[in-house]
């Protein structure tokens, strides 16, 4: 009978393995630190598996394993399996999943790209509203997106839950500047207020970086100031304005159907 060499069982709470993966699960900031991401539950493993990620870590629940297909456990360097109580414990999750992978944040890096349609987080802040826009952008083709500093860390557990797997096909960058926003070799394309054109009823440049702003103070003066087109939504309803997330989604989709590609 052979052993796999790459399989560890964890049934101690004083594992060292097991003080990490807690704190990839449940510190927003640890994977910055630790130069590894925690993805966690089936669906999410998933998505990455089939972007290509290969993880550095396969982490399983005892009665997880037993049902887990044997191509994740192979996709991996090393595979945990921890009693499920133990599993239950690092879980960052109301209702824990069964499985998780921990991925080499460096694997997960891209260059990059001054000349390619992106999609700017200018300091939102809300987990929710960037994993929303992240999988619109997605969805939508934008395939490289750049968060500035303040802004939500982007391989935190929720922003990964809200993106629904997106992470996994984008090219994402964070802890910038504006003065690597100005950098881009595309059109800033910012909605304000004071736009003095529709969204709807504007050619829009293909590629080009669309600015989302703060969730109370909008996009920054910096890069309001160097937009080359200031644009406003259509709201015939009378709001005064729209959450970021629903913002992005319009105006990502008007780039996509105006130029009939993104």
């Amino acid at each position: 009978m052979t052993t796999d060499s790459r399989l560890v069982h964890i049934s101690s709470a004083h594992n060292p393995l097991l003080a990490e993966l807690r704190r990839l699960s449940q510190d927003n900031g640890a994977y910055r630190r630790s130069g590894k991401v925690w993805i966690e539950g089936d669906h999410l493993c998933r998505a990455a598996l089939e972007r290509g990620v290969r993880p550095e870590w396969a982490v399983f629940s005892a009665s997880g394993h037993a049902r887990a297909p044997a191509s994740w456990s192979a996709a991996a360097e090393r595979v945990a399996i921890l009693d499920d109580a133990l599993f239950a414990r690092i879980s960052g999750l109301e209702s824990p999943a069964w499985m998780g992978f921990v991925v080499r944040l460096g694997d997960l890096r891209h260059p990059l790209r001054l000349q390619q349609n992106t999609v700017v987080l200018d300091r939102i802040q809300d987990a929710g509203n960037v994993g929303s826009i992240l999988r619109t952008a997605g969805a939508m083709g934008f395939r490289q997106v750049l968060a500035l500093k303040g802004t939500a860390a982007l391989w935190s557990a929720k922003v990964l839950r809200a993106g629904m797997g997106a992470h996994f096909g984008l090219q994402l960058h964070e802890g910038l500047d504006a003065a690597d926003v100005l950098a881009l070799e595309v059109p800033l394309l910012v909605t304000h207020l004071q736009g003095d054109r529709w969204v709807h009823d504007t050619l829009l440049p293909s590629p080009c970086a669309w600015v989302m702003g703060h969730e109370g103070q909008g996009v920054q003066p910096a890069l309001v100031e160097r937009a080359d087109l200031l644009l406003r939504i259509v709201q015939p309803g009378g709001e005064e304005s729209l959450n970021v997330a629903a913002a992005a989604a319009i105006c990502l989709h008007a780039s996509v159907a105006g130029t009939g590609r993104p």
